[in-house]
Formats: structure tokens, C-alpha cells, sequence
């Protein structure tokens, strides 16, 4: 078999995860009725500010004692649809309508802001949590964000219902289109680069 060849055959096999997304005709995987937990919708500008503080958020709520079940399962959906939007990484999937991660992104943050609000009721950490909703109502209002909607702020979002991104749509946006283009070739060059080691260490 070519060098050129096991390259190839070791990328697809890397990527195949991403095929088998994109192969999927729905954006959301719930089928039937919602057994999960049922999470507000967030708006466009809600979703920025929280964005911006989620990293705080998902700290201080991993770092939290006095938990319930219902709590503990938004966090949990929490950081899986973080996952599934690629962490976050993803050029405009925030701040973008148009991104094929915008959706995605918004029941990643919708199950923050779940997370956030419902730290306001917790003794140890009450005071923090509302010190990050105080700053984002502030900051909302300073950026004017408060009324600024999408496609997607009037939709409610369910822990039994993960939210894959649009993967079809990727080909129409350039950002995620140059930034999975991006991780292709590096997983290649990481690839040539590991298999010019090893013939180099092998006698």
C-alpha cells in the first residue's frame, strides 16, 4: 500500500465520526415525546453575554455540592452539547445566525443559562451566581444586545434532546467550511509526520 494511500485511509477513518453526522437528515436527534428535562429558550443577545461567561458558569456550578438530580442532568447536557458544537472553536456559531452551529450553540447556552439561574437558589453559590447574571444584564444593556432575536431565540430546548450542528450547511459557510478545511489537513500532515517517524525509528 502507497504512503499517499495510508495517509488517506487513516484521515477518513479520523473524520468518519463527522460523515456519519453529516449523513444525518435531522439537525436534533429526539424522536417522539420529550422524557428529558425542558430548558427555556435565550435570545440572540442573552446568548452572546453568555457565551462570554460560560466557562465561569460551568465552573462554578462543577465546583457545586448542594445539587439535585434535575441540576446535575442540565449540567451534564450542558457540556455534551458543548461537545457536539465543537466547543465552541466553531467562527461564528455564537454570533452568527447563518452558522450551521448556531442552533447548536444555542442549546448549549440555553442549558448554561438553566445551570446559572438555578444557582441563584443555592446557598454556596448564590452570591457568585448572581454576580454573573447582575454583570450579564448589564452588559446586555450596555451593548444594547436586549432585544437583538434570531431564528432560533423563540425555541425551547429539552435534555433528552441533543442538538446536532447542520452539517449540510457547512458547505455554504465559508468560516466553518476554511475551519474544518483546517482540521483536515493538519490531522493529514499529523499523519505523514508520525509515519515519517516511524520509519525513521524503525531499523
Amino acid at each position: 500500500m502507497s504512503s499517499r494511500r495510508s495517509i488517506f485511509l487513516v484521515a477518513m477513518i479520523a473524520l468518519l465520526p463527522l460523515w456519519q453526522l453529516a449523513a444525518d437528515a435531522h439537525q436534533r436527534s429526539g424522536s417522539g415525546p420529550h422524557t428529558g428535562i425542558a430548558m427555556a429558550e435565550i435570545s440572540h443577545g442573552e446568548m452572546i453575554m453568555i457565551g462570554e461567561y460560560r466557562d465561569r458558569i460551568i465552573d462554578l456550578a462543577a465546583r457545586a455540592t448542594d445539587t439535585n438530580e434535575p441540576f446535575r442532568r442540565v449540567l451534564n447536557y450542558a457540556q455534551i452539547q458543548h461537545a457536539y458544537c465543537f466547543w465552541g472553536k466553531m467562527p461564528g456559531s455564537v454570533t452568527d445566525e447563518g452558522s450551521p452551529f448556531n442552533q447548536c450553540s444555542h442549546a448549549d447556552l440555553a442549558a448554561t443559562k438553566a445551570v446559572l439561574l438555578s444557582m441563584r437558589g443555592m446557598g454556596g453559590e448564590a452570591a457568585e451566581a448572581e454576580a454573573i447574571v447582575s454583570a450579564i444584564d448589564a452588559g446586555m444593556v450596555l451593548r444594547g444586545l436586549a432585544l437583538i432575536t434570531c431564528q432560533f431565540s423563540g425555541e425551547a430546548f429539552d435534555t433528552a434532546d441533543i442538538v446536532h450542528p447542520a452539517w449540510r450547511e457547512v458547505p455554504l459557510h465559508p468560516a466553518s467550511m476554511a475551519t474544518l478545511t483546517a482540521l483536515a489537513a493538519a490531522i493529514l500532515a499529523l499523519v505523514y509526520c508520525g509515519r515519517c517517524l516511524v520509519r525513521r525509528i524503525t531499523p
